[in-house]
């Protein structure tokens, strides 16, 4: 490429104002008729030619190739149906079919591979990486941009906020290529909101909302709601609306409610029928009972105890003196205030959370009548606990009463006096309420002493029933925790477990180990015996189990898209076995041994990548339109064909779709002439003036 320029050695205008000046002296001697008029201009021209110092510039130039982005969806929405399949197809066609364009240079980038742990939480970003690809393509060289996907982008921006947001690709034509099927149709549930924490024994309210793509709005959707792995709960929620669905909280801790709509026949993903609502159940406030049946040190502990806990509403009575007693004492003065046998034991019964009888015997203060009441609550869900003494053993021993029948021991009269060092047993350095004492380690050491210290005081008990998790006398039981119909009951067989409290022989962990009781009384998961959990942790998830039995047992864990794996939890400390598993989508896993069933959500709870999964061109289609590109069903062809078409063109049809030419070079070198070599000027200068001279002289 050959052109003329200029480097004027002074300023333009003092070119031009000499010009005019020797026009003017010109045309003022051919208007006299002077002679050499014309051949004085000469040596002018040819100094003005040196002033400006033309010369002849020759570029070597190389064309440029255009620049054509390509990205692929591997969302996980991309893996339903025939999408994957589609998308390889495309990608192979679009690849040699650009590839044989000589000046397009393709570039292919791959997005929307998520993080289980994440889950998908902020949808697919597929402009994002777009964006990015383009970050180096100068606007004159962007030949296009084709998006492989299923049209679920979730950062499309409409036409005019791209514009505002001066978006690279809106320089040349946008394509969209969808994997996906029009008939496409999905049924799922949504967790609007739900509260964090609630009352147990309130209902929490969850908002949810059923949605069905072909199902008119309001049709009702049958839905099924389990707590914790439990029996189901069946009721329909109309399509398309938000309700109110109350969530009863049983117990303290977490309450994990699982909630799936029932899947449709032919819908394209039962991912997202299924979600999770995780409440921690909070007491307002646990009320206890407690009876004492005679003052002793001991009491105080127990009420030391529930009064330090501020949620605690703790009514606690104390027996000073038995009613078998006579000595002249007016019935007015036996008591501080009247004993309201009637309202707790009958009318206020159920209200108690926990029941405690600390050292109290059957001496005709409490009727038998209402330790029916209590039997019966125990049988229906309710906890009673039993720290007992010497009067345990004795012919007034509750438990030659009504309690009999929920109680883990009988008594054979024996009473050990002298000191002994309590211990785990087997299965109690198992147990969750007594396997993670503080010193309890020192029970399981080559000679079995613990590191507790000692108590003085056991009764001695026969056949005992449910679980003895501590030990004292001759291997003797020392704490029974039994299960009885619904409820609980818990047997403590010594009176002297306050010497901890005070440091005697070292002490030990008694206010943890009554804690502990009580809770595992009041059915806190976290203390059950036979439990199964997951957490998710570095991409993968942490599968507990723990049992009181010693065999280990394989997991099942069955995974968002219905595929199963097993794995074998190895044995470690207390109780648990422990084994990783490896997730490869975000969803709703669930998990079993056989006894015990447990769900853990891996990623967010509302996933927009596994939420919405149908199809459409209704978020990059109006996009497309603004960038002059086109959107194209796969189902109808593999790719449409390749057209370079002139920028300003229309750049799609019906079966193919363009991209620009822009048909940029490069300057790959310059050769610079100088037209005004100072001889020929100089020459120039001579000639003309002799020659001027010449004419005039003539």
């Amino acid at each position: 490429m050959t052109g003329l320029t200029f480097s004027p050695l002074v300023p333009v205008p003092f070119i031009l104002a000499t010009c005019g000046v020797a026009l003017v002296l010109i045309a003022y001697g051919i208007w006299h008729r002077a002679k050499g008029a014309l051949l004085r201009g000469l040596p002018v021209a040819a100094l003005i030619v040196a002033i400006a110092d033309p010369e002849l510039v020759r570029e070597n130039q190389s064309a440029l190739k255009d620049v054509a982005v390509i990205v692929v969806d591997e969302s996980a929405s991309q893996k339903l149906g025939q999408r994957e399949s589609r998308a390889a197809k495309a990608l192979e066609k679009l690849t040699a079919d650009l590839g044989a364009i000589g000046d397009l240079e393709v570039r292919t980038v791959l997005t929307g591979r998520d993080d289980p742990a994440v889950g998908g939480q902020d949808g697919t970003r597929l402009f994002e990486t777009l964006s990015s690809a383009l970050s180096d393509v100068p606007a004159q060289r962007l030949a296009g941009s084709i998006l492989i996907s299923d049209g679920q982008i979730h950062d499309a921006l409409a036409p005019e906020r791209a514009a505002q947001n001066h978006a690279a690709y809106l320089n040349a034509p946008v394509h969209l290529l969808i994997t996906g099927e029009r008939k496409e149709f999905d049924r799922r549930i949504r967790l609007e909101s739900a509260p964090d924490f609630g009352l147990v024994g309130q209902p929490a309210t969850v908002r949810l909302r059923a949605e069905d793509t072909m199902a008119a709005a309001g049709t009702p959707i049958p839905v099924t709601i389990k707590r914790n792995g439990g029996a189901a709960r069946q009721m329909n929620l109309p399509a398309g609306t938000t309700v109110d669905v109350p969530m009863p909280l049983d117990n303290s801790g977490v309450n994990v409610f699982e909630v799936e709509v029932a899947a449709a026949a032919d819908e394209i993903s039962t991912v997202n029928n299924k979600t999770l609502v995780s409440i921690n159940g909070i007491r307002e406030r646990t009320r206890v009972l407690l009876v004492s049946g005679q003052p002793h040190v001991g009491e105080r502990a127990w009420r030391n105890l529930l009064k330090s806990d501020p949620s605690v509403d703790l009514v606690h009575f104390t027996i000073l003196r038995p009613l078998t007693k006579d000595d002249g004492t007016p019935l007015n003065e036996l008591a501080l205030i009247a004993f309201p046998i009637r309202e707790l034991f009958e009318e206020q019964l159920k209200e108690f959370d926990l029941i405690i009888f600390d050292r109290y015997s059957q001496k005709g203060l409490i009727p038998f009548q209402y330790m029916t009441n209590v039997a019966n609550y125990v049988r229906h869900g309710g906890a009673v606990m039993l720290a007992v003494g010497p009067e345990y053993a004795d012919s007034y021993s509750l438990f030659g009463g009504p309690l009999q029948n929920v109680l883990p021991a009988e008594p054979t009269g024996r009473v050990f006096n002298g000191a002994f060092r309590p211990h785990l047993s087997e299965v109690g350095q198992r147990h969750p309420v007594t396997a993670s004492l503080e010193g309890a380690a020192g029970s399981r050491t080559a000679g079995g002493g613990p590191d507790w210290g000692r108590w003085l005081r056991q009764i001695q008990v026969s056949s005992p029933e449910g679980t003895s998790v501590m030990m004292g006398l001759e291997k003797e039981p020392l704490l029974i925790l039994n299960r009885v119909g619904e409820g609980r009951v818990a047997l403590l067989l010594s009176d002297t477990a306050w010497l901890w409290g005070k440091g005697f022989d070292g002490g030990g962990p008694q206010t943890e180990l009554l804690r502990r009781v009580s809770h595992w009384l009041m059915k806190e998961p976290e203390l059950e015996e036979e439990s199964l959990t997951a957490d998710v942790s570095n991409g993968g998830l942490e599968v507990i189990r723990h049992s009181l039995s010693a065999q280990e047992r394989p997991v099942k864990v069955k995974a968002p898209d219905g595929s199963e794996q097993t794995v074998m939890p190895k044995a470690g400390t207390g109780g648990q076995f422990s084994a990783r598993v490896g997730v490869s989508e975000p969803g709703l896993y669930s998990l079993t041994d056989g006894k015990t069933t447990t769900i853990a959500a891996v990623g967010t709870l509302n996933p927009l990548e596994s939420y919405d999964v149908v199809a459409t061109e209704a978020k990059v289609g109006p996009l497309a339109e603004a960038s002059g590109g086109g959107v194209f069903w796969l189902e109808d062809a593999i790719a449409p064909a390749i057209r370079r078409v002139v920028p300003g063109r229309v750049a799609h049809g019906s079966t193919w779709m363009g991209l620009k030419a822009n048909k940029q070079v490069a300057v790959t070198g310059v050769t610079q002439t100088p037209l005004s070599p100072v001889a020929l000027i100089l020459l120039l200068i001579m000639a003309g003036a002799m020659l001027a001279w010449w004419r005039e002289g003539k």
